[in-house]
């Protein structure tokens, strides 16, 4: 069978390369995080297999179809059709669930339909998102929002000192005038002086036109109290505005369980049809292996087709290690490794063959446990006949592939070759920082710091906990294991923060900015670059930003040109303008140490290290490139960061820092080996520095090399919640946890 052939890749960073894919084999691509692989796997192959099957529809059906442009590289030959399992979490709105991605859903609901008593109607009056079946107060979430009054208005200010503390409703704001304006108030009074009638008028009054408004008041402008107007404008579910302002939405409201449904999202009638004495509701809310264990108990000649379908689906979760869900779980809520297991669902029992299946780290979010299943998958996806490319730092998975291409040497500039072709066990006797880690001696931390404080969370019960205490120590690392599920997040990242409020989470969760902003504007150095350049150069400042003067007037600042084509395809190319800078021509005659504004952010961390004279850029940079960023350029958007690159960056920004309690949720999450050796030796310095650091952890590396261990378990959802272990490593590999089982093979590798 051919293999796969790319000659001449050139996307990113990749200088040239030429290789060949096995077909029907498992290929997994290695190397330093920048080093160049997910330009080849995900940048070159698959976007040039998804643009050659996106071609093969007509033009209708491609306008609802992604945009794949062509990657930069001479040819590839032999492609499979591609399917591509990224890490890219489900998301989608609050009525988005488990069971409806998975399309279980419908099954229950037919299950129901047909099966529940009374009868009260169809699959659809089953469906929390058809107004026959949805709860009436909470139009099927079941939850409702509702404004903190106490958080919306500082009563201590007038309407003229900004009382009303969200955006538009500021003084200037558009909103703000709908009060100002209205002849209602004495805008320099505060607030807290306010009388029940203005009170009431204020934030509850009706739609109405204003008897006696100022003369600013347009003809034809309606007024309305500041709750009805947010909850009309924002809070709806139609609203457009919702996604808009959700940053300053969650300041203000909070949500609740819908007081009608009780969070079951059906209306009354919906849920007295029961089966067994339970409603579909109650089915959705159970654990994967619990709701198994109930269809089992179902007998019904009739739909005995649909109870098995049910089962199979169901397991096919247990089998990707998610046994722990229920179905009622909000898809935007899942990790990104389990958003990524449960887009394997839907191939797990087809009969398709001659696929190419490209994994993006599926091993994120697993215990060593949970990878043995993994594994078996993608073995199982292998022997069906498919072609499987895997990009992979976990040992775990590299050691069943057939092939292996280990990309570097290092990151950004300094990578983008092919430093190894083989076997794993070849691997082993290659030269790289991959093949270094292979051919290295596991060891574990034999001198522990000792504690001499420690501090307390206190009888947790969230979710799945059993009402356990847990005793951490001061200034030393502890890493809290366990399988995942287990209660780990719920204990560390919800229970300690709500008893410990100076608790610093260092997640991967999104930067704030917008899709403009880039590493210098977080960062706080942009405005330092811009100084620089309008001093040098006696210029307005404004004229060194991409979002001021100094905007290319064809793409807006953007450095691209979005082309709505109707059905076809929308196609984003770079402004031939500015030349995707962003930058106008009169911005850009500028120069800085002979660089312009647009080169400047084109550096990477490493390049801008040595540009700048400046300390504070300097040592910023310093501790970026400390952190393993060194191949980011200054202009990268946040947008396209990794999650391991959002911690990162926002870790470096902390290194300073003493005395604090830093809270990491999965660190290595997208490291290379030789890079978490590096995010170890930071905890350290943070350590040493008076700091507490807890580090919720699947990774053995750095299960290995912690001063303490706290393992909840035994099991997921039910079955965990419980404290199972605490103590150092040495101690931990006597026991018999499910932890202290792979960490024992993993030493003896």
């Amino acid at each position: 069978m051919k293999p796969i052939l790319i000659q001449g890749a050139r996307e990113n960073n990749l200088k040239n390369i030429s290789l060949q894919i096995p077909k029907n084999k498992i290929t997994v691509f290695t190397g330093v995080s920048g080093s160049g692989k997910s330009s080849l796997v995900f940048e070159t192959i698959g976007a040039e297999a998804q643009r050659q099957i996106n071609e093969t529809y007509d033009s209708f059906i491609r306008s609802r179809m992604p945009h794949y442009g062509n990657p930069d590289v001479d040819k590839i030959d032999n492609l499979n059709v591609a399917i591509i399992i990224n890490q890219k979490r489900l998301g989608g709105s609050a009525r988005s669930t488990v069971s409806t991605v998975t399309d279980i859903y419908s099954l229950l609901r037919l299950l129901f339909a047909r099966m529940g008593e009374p009868f009260v109607g169809y699959s659809m009056v089953f469906s929390f998102n058809n107004p026959k079946g949805m709860c009436p107060r909470c139009e099927g979430l079941g939850k409702i929002s509702e404004i903190d009054i106490d958080k919306l208005i500082d009563k201590n200010k007038s309407i003229n000192e900004g009382a009303i503390r969200f955006p538009t409703f500021q003084p200037g704001g558009w909103r703000w005038q709908r009060y100002a304006y209205s002849g209602y108030f004495d805008n320099n009074k505060k607030l807290k002086d306010f009388t029940k009638t203005e009170w009431q008028r204020l934030l509850h009054a009706d739609e109405h036109r204003p008897p006696k408004p100022n003369k600013q008041w347009g003809k034809t402008v309606l007024y309305q109290g500041i709750i009805p107007r947010i909850e009309k404008g924002f809070l709806k579910k139609d609203s457009k505005e919702f996604n808009r302002n959700a940053i300053a939405l969650q300041e203000v409201i909070h949500q609740g369980t819908c007081p009608e449904c009780k969070g079951a999202r059906l209306n009354k009638t919906v849920l007295s049809c029961k089966i067994k004495s339970k409603n579909i509701a109650d089915c959705s809310n159970m654990q994967i292996n619990e709701l198994i264990h109930f269809l089992r108990q179902l007998h019904n000649p009739l739909l005995e087709t649909v109870i098995d379908e049910l089962i199979t689906k169901l397991s096919h979760l247990i089998d990707i290690g998610l046994h722990y869900l229920c179905l009622s779980r909000e898809t935007a809520s899942l990790s990104g490794g389990e958003s990524q297991r449960i887009k394997l669902i839907k191939h797990l029992g087809g009969s398709l063959s001659g696929l190419m299946y490209i994994f993006d780290e599926p091993s994120i979010g697993l215990h060593p446990a949970d990878l043995d299943r993994l594994n078996q998958i993608i073995l199982r996806l292998r022997d069906k006949g498919n072609t499987i490319l895997i990009v992979e730092h976990d040992p775990d998975v590299i050691t069943i592939a057939d092939h292996v291409v280990d990309m570097g040497p290092l990151a950004g500039r300094n990578g983008g070759e092919i430093i190894y072709e083989g076997t794993v066990k070849g691997l082993q006797h290659a030269k790289g920082l991959t093949a270094e880690y292979w051919q290295a001696q596991r060891t574990i931390n034999r001198l522990p710091r000792k504690a001499q404080e420690w501090f307390t969370v206190k009888n947790a019960t969230l979710h799945n906990l059993k009402n356990i205490t847990v005793s951490i120590p001061e200034q030393v690392i502890t890493v809290v294991a366990g399988v995942a599920g287990s209660g780990k997040s719920s204990l560390i990242n919800l229970v300690l923060p709500n008893q410990y409020p100076h608790a610093r989470l260092i997640d991967q969760s999104l930067l704030r900015g917008s899709r403009r902003s880039h590493l210098a504007s977080y960062t706080g150095i942009f405005d330092k670059i811009r100084k620089h350049f309008a001093h040098s150069n006696k210029a307005d400042i404004s004229l060194f930003s991409a979002n001021a003067k100094g905007a290319c007037p064809e793409c807006n600042g953007l450095g691209i040109i979005t082309l709505d084509l109707a059905f076809m395809d929308e196609v984003e190319q770079t402004c031939d303008l500015c030349g995707g800078s962003g930058f106008n021509k009169q911005a850009l005659q500028y120069l800085f140490q002979n660089k312009t504004i647009a080169e400047v952010l084109a550096m990477d961390i490493s390049e801008s290290k040595d540009f700048f004279e400046d300390e504070i850029i300097k040592k910023l940079m310093e501790q970026l490139e400390y952190m393993g960023l060194s191949y980011i350029t200054l202009g990268q958007p946040l947008n396209t960061f990794s999650g391991g690159e959002r911690q990162r960056l926002k870790l470096a920004m902390e290194l300073d820092e003493t005395g604090k309690l830093f809270v990491f949720d999965e660190s290595t999450t997208g490291l290379h080996p030789s890079d978490i050796a590096r995010i170890m030796r930071i905890f350290d310095r943070l350590v040493k520095k008076g700091n507490t650091v807890i580090i919720i952890e699947h990774n053995l590396d750095v299960i290995a090399e912690a001063d303490w261990i706290i393992e909840i378990g035994p099991g997921a959802g039910i079955e965990g919640g419980q404290l199972i272990f605490e103590g150092t490593v040495k101690n931990l590999l006597k026991s018999n946890t499910v932890t202290a089982r792979y960490l024992n093979r993993y030493l003896k590798k």
